[in-house]
């Protein structure tokens, strides 16, 4: 009896674990539905697709912000590496934060294959627009606030020719999810231009006083600006009385003559056999200026770079006791820089062509020029940057100790560190030139 007794009870195990197989068969399967949640529901919630398990930081996490930080960091890489291509000799800083934000209010309005490039050179392809959009939200309030010791401003416009009509849904959902102001404008009023240029001047904190030059061209119909705007203390200061004169090797040979600011202490050091890197945190250490100095020369260190490589550095930083550190105190302008051949270069070509399809926001309008300045002042205090982009729309008619010492070219960048979020590049070659 008791025989039989322990063979039923061993039947009932074996028939409950025939009947689980299926469905973990069928869990599996649904798991290759879909790679992108429903971005309403939450983690765990059962919305009828699968939602991936990742640890903070991971670029796999589908979630539109992680989507919209990472899409951020390749386009950053992509763009920087066109313009060195083109400015190999020269100093450059960009915000590819400011750039992506106007080129985003833009794609709001792109359709079909126009559509399809931009969000393949923004990095955006495989995101929905509502993921896209509610990703840039989420970044920008994320940066918004940080801390008492750091202001970031980062501000969206659209300004209209009076008496021209675009589609609603575009001003929409450029205001409710990139706070973009919209106004009209009378184009052919001599002030016209000056009023766009005061409303930049004011996001920077006039640091940039104009990002287009009057008169306004006829045919254009339409400025998509972004403005950002940087300042922020350092964690620990340089103290202005070690500032000296030094020798900086130029990447044209040349020794030029830089204000090398000094302090030794407790900081983030990086290094591998290419390069040398240090993190120097604003404020509460949200926010880093990270400095790379190559051991090769920095225009194939920059040439080899990515945005996976770039993540490497910053999350493989680690605190260096009595770091003997000097960088330049410095003052770099660069452009009004027209980007069109660059954002050509990397594959968003119908957008400037009479075949761009921004029907979603009129009919018959394409990007005539995408113009950038930026603008960054390192001192011991800390550092304040700004930037602005102008995307340009017409009618398609119309068209050891361990020491790091800055005293050569090096790359430097101004980042988010949650996210990695490349807010401002920049490379210095030279020194201070008259």
């Amino acid at each position: 009896m008791k025989k039989n007794y322990l063979l039923l009870i061993l039947l009932v195990i074996s028939l409950t674990a025939v009947g689980c197989i299926p469905a973990q068969e069928s869990g599996s399967a649904s798991s290759g539905v879909s790679n992108s949640p429903d971005i309403t529901a939450p983690k765990g919630t059962d919305n009828g697709k699968t939602d991936r398990q990742t640890e903070p930081g991971d670029d796999t996490d589908p979630t539109p912000g992680n989507a919209f930080s990472a899409a951020n960091r390749e386009f950053s890489w992509a763009l920087f590496k066109k313009l060195n291509a083109e400015d190999s000799a020269e100093n450059i800083f960009i915000s590819p934060f400011s750039i992506s934000s106007a080129l985003t209010m833009a794609l709001n309005g792109a359709e079909g294959n126009n559509r399809i490039e931009m969000e393949k050179t923004l990095h955006y392809a495989g995101m929905t627009r509502e993921e896209l959009n509610r990703g840039y939200a989420d970044e920008t309030r994320r940066l918004s606030n940080l801390d008492q010791k750091i202001t970031l401003q980062n501000a969206n416009s659209i300004w209209i020719r009076d008496g021209f009509t675009v589609k609603n849904d575009f001003i929409d959902v450029n205001r409710r999810y990139l706070g973009a102001e919209v106004q009209t404008l009378n184009f052919t009023d001599p002030s016209a231009a000056d009023i766009i240029n005061n409303w930049v001047s004011e996001k920077t904190n006039r640091m940039i006083p104009k990002i287009i030059s009057p008169p306004i061209p006829q045919e254009a119909i339409m400025y998509l600006i972004n403005a950002i705007y940087f300042k922020g203390e350092w964690t620990s200061e340089f103290k202005a009385e070690n500032t000296q004169q030094k020798d900086f090797y130029a990447l044209d040979g040349k020794t030029d003559k830089v204000m090398m600011m000094q302090r030794n202490g407790n900081i983030d050091y990086f290094s591998n056999e290419e390069m040398q890197a240090v993190r120097l945190p604003y404020g509460d250490e949200k926010i880093s200026m990270i400095l790379v100095l190559p051991e090769k020369d920095i225009n194939q260190w920059i040439s080899d770079m990515n945005a996976d490589k770039w993540m490497d550095i910053v999350s493989g930083f680690f605190p260096e006791r009595d770091l003997e550190l000097q960088i330049p105190r410095f003052k770099m302008e660069y452009g009004i820089k027209e980007l069109n051949s660059a954002l050509k270069g990397l594959g968003m070509k119908e957008a400037f062509s009479d075949t761009a399809d921004f029907s979603g926001i009129a009919e018959n309008v394409c990007i005539s020029s995408v113009l950038h300045k930026a603008v960054v002042d390192v001192n011991e205090k800390g550092t304040e940057a700004a930037a602005a982009t102008s995307v340009e729309m017409v009618l398609t008619s119309m068209r050891e100790p361990v020491s790091f010492t800055a005293n050569r070219p090096f790359f430097f960048a101004i980042v988010y560190n949650e996210e990695g979020t490349l807010l401002f590049m920049g490379k210095k070659v030279t020194g201070d030139r008259e």
